[in-house]
């Protein structure tokens, strides 16, 4: 689609141009009718040179050029008025009118306190989930049964000599008693020259109870007991 172009006038370039010829078109005629008249009353022998009719020619298929141009362009803007008539009655009405722009300060502020709302949202939501966490990490904990470590140990004791009462002495042995100790079989291992020692199991805590309280705790019945070695000592 080609729109006519507007001087500051008003009129259309094409209306300008073709009123220019149309004027060139008729000093053209008065001077053709001049140079007629001149003939017929035989006051001058001048003559239309051919140059002068091949200008008013040229001059003439012009305007007719321009004439058909302008009626096109006229249908064309009628096409295009009425599809833009179309157009806004298919839309409801005439366009929105724009809004009143509002100031950049308002808008500063506005943004600032937006802002400003969400870091303390996000900061609040964050300390909530934080504490939910830990919430549910220390209930857990607290369901969680702890293990306890322990440990089987088989302990030697040997006697003084072939005539120490063994019962007795592995009655003292048992007779000790320490939160997280629980004795076990025992039995007696012949060393040499009739003398036996006696060999005794238990299973222990290790936060609770170490070889050395047992070696101590036993060797103070020192009437029985000569010395408490560990004959073996496994993980339970």
């Amino acid at each position: 689609l080609v729109l006519p172009l507007w001087t500051r006038g008003g009129e259309s370039c094409s209306e300008a141009s073709q009123g220019g010829i149309i004027q060139e078109l008729a000093a053209a005629r008065s001077n053709i009718e001049e140079l007629l008249a001149r003939g017929s009353s035989g006051s001058s022998s001048a003559q239309l040179t051919p140059e002068m009719a091949a200008r008013v020619n040229a001059l003439e298929k012009e305007n007719k050029q321009l004439k058909k141009s302008v009626t096109t362009l006229e249908d064309q803007l009628r096409r295009l008025e009425s599809r833009l008539a179309a157009l806004e009655i298919s839309s409801g009405g005439a366009p929105p009118a724009k809004a009143a722009p509002v100031s950049d300060d308002d808008d500063d502020e506005d943004d600032f306190e937006l802002f400003g709302d969400d870091d303390e949202e996000d900061a609040a939501a964050a300390e909530k989930l934080k504490a939910e966490r830990i919430a549910a990490y220390n209930d857990r904990k607290s369901k969680k049964v702890a293990i306890i470590a322990k440990s089987n140990i088989i302990l030697d004791v040997k006697p003084w000599d072939d005539e120490t009462d063994h019962a007795e002495m592995e009655k003292l042995v048992r007779s000790i008693e320490i939160d997280g100790l629980l004795w076990g079989a025992s039995k007696l291992v012949p060393v040499g020259y009739g003398i036996k020692k006696l060999q005794i199991s238990c299973v222990v805590e290790d936060d609770k109870v170490g070889t050395d309280i047992l070696e101590e705790k036993i060797t103070e019945f020192e009437d029985f007991v000569q010395s408490v070695d560990v004959a073996a000592f496994n993980k339970v």
